[in-house]
């Protein structure tokens, strides 16, 4: 943004957005009148992640702008509340809501999870070229351009981010070389229109049956899993005293810096003594990614637990601790959508926006023919267009037992993530105009 917002301080912003979870929260356990019918129709986990988008569109807070100097000089500002709940809180509810996991059942869960994964990797690398090669046909100012400001060149960043997330979109604007002056235009199409079909997600969590049901769909294993955790919590459910959350909150955040440590020195370790890894045009370049081992780490560690007799604390609440850090998290994100800037460059938004419904399209028909449930069409959507930040959110939105689900789906993402962009990238240089 290069207005500057209304409130800078973090401090604030982070009072305004626990104001408004704290509201969210209270209006969502009305059980008659009014919010009882509204969250009947928009899912808590929807409002918490929209109303702070908002406020970011109205000005009042901003993820980051520049500011000016008395001397003349730019200064770029960022909040550091999405990079605190990116790299502190979401590895910690990773830890908490997978210290109870059965892992038997999760993959007693079966194959329907991969072939929806899949499928929304399927329907990326063929939804680039098919919406570019639409757009041309009425616009084709829209995708064209030569040389390194070539239109597909650009998308070829989307496509990374959308498979592998970050590591792998700067793995493709090294790969071929656009124009960084005009790349951050296509960060917003990616960032803007995959935060939409999370919403999309979000919204449909809260038809999840009547989906299902049209689907037709055996939900059977996922209740079980939810069944056996919760009655799992139950029955070691007590009131939880000061000594039960400091110890929960000593397995989380010490995990957290575990992993942190262990996961700087082995990206260190890979990028010093791996071309292949530090190589950023490498399809392995994601292990020389410091995230990609946080991430992977924190859950290694929580399903570790999850073996001993720490996994008892689940009575105490540990995964309702970690999901109150993945709300955290989303009201992060919802801060960095701001609802304006669709209408900066419709072009690209409509091409982003095409892709993504083919994307969505694809997973739709293949649960149709395969009877998936709902849950393994929004996890594995979102283990490919948004990662390991956003396919727990999902997967926690049905049930704490199921994040490692999204999560194990996700580290799959990073994997396969640079081989699946370059392919998009070459169907889009096909098709370009």
């Amino acid at each position: 943004m290069d207005t500057i917002p209304f409130i800078t301080n973090d401090a604030v912003v982070l009072g305004i957005l626990m104001i408004l979870l704290g509201g969210i929260f209270y209006t969502s356990a009305k059980a008659t009148g009014f919010w009882a019918k509204f969250y009947k129709i928009i899912p808590s986990l929807l409002v918490a992640y929209m109303l702070p988008a908002v406020l970011t569109s109205m000005g009042l807070i901003a993820p980051e702008w520049k500011e000016v100097t008395a001397d003349g000089e730019i200064i770029e500002r960022s909040s550091q509340l999405y990079f605190v709940a990116s790299r502190y809180l979401l590895p910690a509810s990773l830890v908490l809501m997978t210290l109870s996991v059965d892992l038997k059942a999760v993959f007693k869960l079966g194959y329907k999870a991969l072939v929806m994964f899949f499928a929304g990797t399927i329907g990326i690398v063929a939804g680039g070229p098919l919406a570019v090669l639409l757009v041309s046909l009425v616009s084709p100012e829209t995708v064209g351009g030569a040389g390194f400001d070539a239109v597909w060149r650009g998308l070829a960043t989307i496509a990374g981010s959308w498979i592998g997330g970050g590591a792998n979109q700067i793995a493709m604007l090294e790969i071929y070389e656009f124009n960084p002056q005009r790349y951050g235009g296509f960060v917003l199409v990616d960032i803007i229109v995959a935060n939409i079909l999370l919403a999309v997600l979000l919204f449909g969590i809260g038809r999840k049956d009547k989906i299902d049901r049209w689907l037709k769909a055996d939900t059977s294993a996922i209740e079980n899993l939810r069944k056996k955790v919760s009655d799992y919590a139950e029955s070691l459910k007590r009131i939880p005293s000061l000594t039960d959350y400091m110890v929960i909150l000593a397995i989380a955040f010490g995990s957290v810096g575990f992993a942190h440590f262990a996961g700087g020195h082995i990206t260190d370790f890979l990028v010093s003594n791996y071309e292949i890894v530090s190589n950023k045009t490498s399809a392995f370049s994601s292990f020389g990614s410091e995230f990609f081992w946080l991430i992977s780490l924190s859950v290694i560690l929580g399903v570790a637990l999850s073996f001993t007799k720490f996994r008892e604390y689940e009575g105490a609440g540990a995964s309702k601790i970690g999901s109150l850090f993945i709300y955290i998290l989303v009201v992060t994100i919802g801060m960095k959508m701001d609802l304006r800037t669709i209408f900066e460059n419709p072009g690209l938004f409509i091409v982003g926006l095409i892709w993504i419904s083919i994307h969505f399209i694809i997973l739709l028909v293949v649960a149709k023919l395969i009877k998936a449930p709902f849950f393994f069409m929004a996890v594995g959507s979102t283990a490919n267009v948004g990662g390991a930040a956003s396919a727990p959110i999902v997967a926690t939105a049905f049930h704490p037992a199921l994040a490692t689900v999204g999560v194990l789906l996700a580290v799959l993402g990073y994997v396969v993530g640079t081989y699946g962009a370059l392919l998009t990238a070459e169907l889009m240089r096909i098709v370009a105009p």
